[in-house]
Order: C-alpha cells, then structure tokens, then sequence
C-alpha cells in the first residue's frame, strides 16, 4: 500500500514590512494540515518563505531610508522566525532574492513557457497598483479604486513580455468543474469559474529593468527585462523542490502522485487558480491538486494589515505575552471556515481562559485527582461493565475520523469542535455517574459500585489520552501537557496540578 503524499505551502509574503496575524493564520492551518497527516502516518513536507522581488520592497526600502538589500534581508528574517513563537514545523523555506534553487528554477520556467509560444513582446499602457503587483482594467477598479488596497493605480505605459492566458481559458474551466484542480471553499470555486467564463486576457509578465530599479530576476536573453513578481513568487513552488536542477525532490513531491495543496488568502485567488496552473499547463508540469482558500482577519472591521493603518498586529508579540497555544487555538477555533473574523485581544483571552484553565485544564485535573483519591494514583482497566460510559468511548473511537473529514474539507473549526465534544462528553459522564458517590457506595461494600468505578475513571482516562493525541495538530504545546499528566509513570499517574494558568488575571 503507497504512502499518502502531501506537499503542503503557504504564499509567500511581500517583506515590506514585518509580519502580522493575518499571515499568521495561514501559516497555523497549513502547520495543522501538516502535523495532522504526519500523525496519520503520511509522508509531508511543509514549505514557506518571503517574497523578496517585489517593487513593493523597493519602494518601502526608500521610505525607510534603508538599503534594499539590508531592508529585504532584516524583515525576511523577521518572517524565518516565526517558526518558534508560532510553533512552526516547517521542512523548508524558501527567500526568492537569496535562495540559490529560485533564479535557476524561474528561469526553466520562463523557458520551458517560451518553448510552447506562450511569450510575446508588446507595448501596453495601463493602470498599476503597486500594492497588488498588478494592472488592472478600469471594470475591475471600485470608484476609480483597487478593491484590495482603496488607493488609485498608476498610469503605466511601457513595453513587456506578455503571457497568453487567454489560451488557457477553456482547459482551466474544465479542470476547475471536474475537481481536478479542487477549490475551497466552493464559494471561492464559483468566482473562479465565474471570472473564467468571462474571459481571461493575457497578462504582463515582465517589467523594465528600469521601473524595477534593477530589483529581481533578469528575464532570460533580455536583461532590459525583469521577471514579473509574480511570475517568479509563483514559481517558489516548483523551485523550493529543486526544479531547474537535478534535485529529486521534485519528482517526489510534485511530478509523483500526491496531494499539492497550496494555503492563500481570498485576495490571491486569482493568481494561485488561474495564473499558476495556465503556466504550468504552458510548460507541461504538473498542476496543484488543492487550492484552500481563507478569508481575512480584521480589526474593527478593517483587514489586518502591514502598512501601518492601525490593524497590524504583531504574533511574534502576542505569543509572548499569552502563549503560543493561546493565540493558535483562537486562529483555529473561531475563525470561520468562510468570512472574516474580527480579533481583539480580548476575544483571545476570553477563549483560552474558557477553553483551557475552565475546560480542558479543569477536566484534567478533576480527573487525574479521581485517580488518586479513588485508586492511588493507578488507573483501573475498563473492565466488562461499561456502566454509563459508553457514549464517551464513542465519542472517543470516532473522534480521529470526525476530524479527518473535517480537516479533508478544510475546515479547521469543525475538526476542533469534534476534539471538543470529548470535553464536553467526559463532562456529562462525571455529571451521570458522580464518580464521588460510587466511591462512597464502595466504602461501604457494594462491588458493583467499585466496578462501576473502574469503569468510570478508566474512560474518563481515555478520554484524556485521545484528547492529548488529537490536539497535537492544533495546540502541540498544551496536547503535550494534557498527555504528560495522563500518562503513568511506574504505574501511577502524576500528582494532579493546574496545566494552564488564566490569561485574564495575569493582565
């Protein structure tokens, strides 16, 4: 039986700034995705890294007075560490300005599209915003506006290489409605498709060495001509696995079968479903097979961002001062599958304080004490009386599955709550059985009332293990507590004590 194979990514960000929550979102579900399948036994890799060649950076560069080279590095390496505070389980990472697999990779590429006459030279005028590396018509634009940003694009006229994209149109229709290219949500699906049937045109994949500053990848046998930023943070996919080279890293995680699954945000769509698989299909590669869409974090009801409008928030920061758990968790546990969710601080607090000191922390604990003041400390076996308990071994058994499918749709909210209902489960068991008057029974010399016992904690135990298992992918810091203090040492479970402290009153 082969291996289920997953390659896992998330975009590549512009490193005009330091990183923010909203990055950080992605990077948690598409850490979750990975852990998840590396506990189920599949082979993984994860990738991230930094977009560097962008004129976005440039341009932040000269704001800040800074070197492009320095200004580039220092917030790519803010981006890089990440990983800790977050607790990444990253296998790669990917700079496209330093990283020597990217330039010999882009290069393949421009060739391989050149190769199949996908590549022409044409003098074009339109309107560029800076913020999205992108021209726009002004049918696409919001009152004169980019959708995106809510600033006014250039008036650009020069000469570049182009793209044909409209080639492509009917082929990507097709491999978006028959699933083969699998989109989700489906709302995001819809408006891909629904973009498509309007007709896609060929896009601009170069610029001037001039306009660029001289920032990026020169484009092969045109050195007047750099590579289109997207055009090359694209291409991080293929080139972080060595393709242009002889790596074989490539031919085992994109040209094998396997899952390619790629984690963006609502407002990259377009380039992740319809620029990325046309250019594939040009250079006869092979496409992604999962594009996972989420939408955005806000603040006050305006997208969290970078550039210094007052929504940036930092995650480095926030794990510092209330867990890396704490800020994981909020990211997967109320943030919805479809539309924006608005943070505070507060809300973060509020949810690790309920969900970790009241709910998990307290149903370890109330547990693990059981154990000891009932059985010293041994936990009993289950025995053949199943005596109210087997609703909670249910839960228990089909917990792994429930968040299989849940996680299979790309939807981290469900999958948490199907860990939780064995919280919630193993709280009404205690609430039926009264673990405390069975004892009392037992003193008084009903054997029934110890085996109903036995039962009792046995489950109740269980119930603790799987939810240390389970919560791995999600909270690996707190999973591990929850496991270490249910897991017996010579025989005897661990003195019970307060796994997680509450947020609020450390404030």
């Amino acid at each position: 039986m082969t291996t289920p194979r997953h390659y896992i990514t998330t975009t590549i960000p512009y490193v005009n700034a330091r990183p923010h929550l909203g990055f950080a979102l992605e990077l948690v579900q598409a850490d979750t995705l990975a852990r998840h399948h590396r506990r189920r036994g599949h082979d993984v890799r994860l990738l991230s890294g930094t977009d560097d060649n962008s004129l976005k950076n440039v341009l932040a560069a000269d704001a800040a007075g800074v070197d492009v080279r320095e200004f580039v590095d220092r917030n790519a390496d803010a981006f890089a560490a990440l990983r800790e505070p977050l607790a990444l389980s990253l296998d790669d990472f990917i700079r496209t300005s330093s990283d020597p697999r990217h330039r010999a990779g882009v290069e393949r590429l421009w060739r391989r599209c050149a190769a199949a006459g996908d590549l022409y030279r044409k003098e074009y005028e339109g309107l560029y915003c800076v913020g999205c590396e992108q021209f726009y018509t002004p049918e696409e634009l919001v009152d004169g506006r980019c959708a995106e940003h809510g600033t006014e694009p250039r008036l650009v006229a020069e000469e570049n290489w182009f793209f044909r994209l409209s080639r492509y149109t009917d082929r990507l229709h097709e491999l978006i409605s028959d699933g083969t290219l699998r989109i989700e949500p489906a709302a995001r699906r819809n408006e891909v498709l629904s973009l498509i049937a309007g007709g896609l045109h060929d896009f601009s994949v170069s610029r001037s060495h001039t306009r660029a500053r001289g920032w990026g990848i020169p484009v092969p046998d045109d050195p007047d001509q750099v590579v289109y930023v997207w055009w090359d943070a694209l291409g991080n996919y293929i080139t972080s696995l060595g393709y242009g080279s002889d790596d074989p890293a490539y031919g085992r995680w994109w040209a094998a079968r396997g899952r390619r699954t790629h984690l963006v945000g609502k407002g990259v769509v377009r380039f992740h479903a319809v620029y990325w698989p046309a250019m594939l299909l040009s250079a006869g590669l092979p496409l992604p097979t999962d594009i996972l869409v989420h939408d955005y974090l806000t603040v006050g009801g305006r997208k969290i961002s970078k550039s210094g409008n007052g929504t940036a928030v930092d995650p480095v920061a926030l794990a510092a001062a209330h867990g890396t758990d704490a800020v994981r968790w909020w990211l997967l546990r109320d943030v919805p599958r479809v539309g924006d969710a608005d943070f505070t601080v507060e809300r973060l607090i509020a949810r690790a304080d309920a969900d970790f000191a009241g709910g998990l922390g307290n149903l370890v604990h109330r547990i693990v004490t059981m154990v000891h003041r009932y059985r010293g400390g041994t936990v009993p076996g289950l025995g053949a009386d199943r005596f109210a308990v087997a609703t909670l071994l249910d839960v228990c058994r089909d917990a792994p599955g429930r968040i299989d499918a849940a996680l299979a749709s790309y939807d981290f909210r469900r999958a948490v709550d199907a860990a939780w209902e064995i919280v919630e489960e193993a709280n009404r068991c205690i609430d039926a059985t009264r673990p405390w008057e069975l004892a009392r029974a037992q003193r008084q010399g009903n054997a029934g009332a110890a085996e109903r016992l036995d039962a009792v904690l046995a489950a109740l135990v269980t119930a603790c293990r799987v939810l240390g298992e389970e919560l791995r992918p999600f909270v690996p810091g707190a999973a591990a507590r929850i496991s270490g203090q249910v897991t017996s040492v010579g025989g005897t479970l661990p003195e019970a004590k307060p796994l997680f402290a509450r947020l609020q009153e450390q404030r």
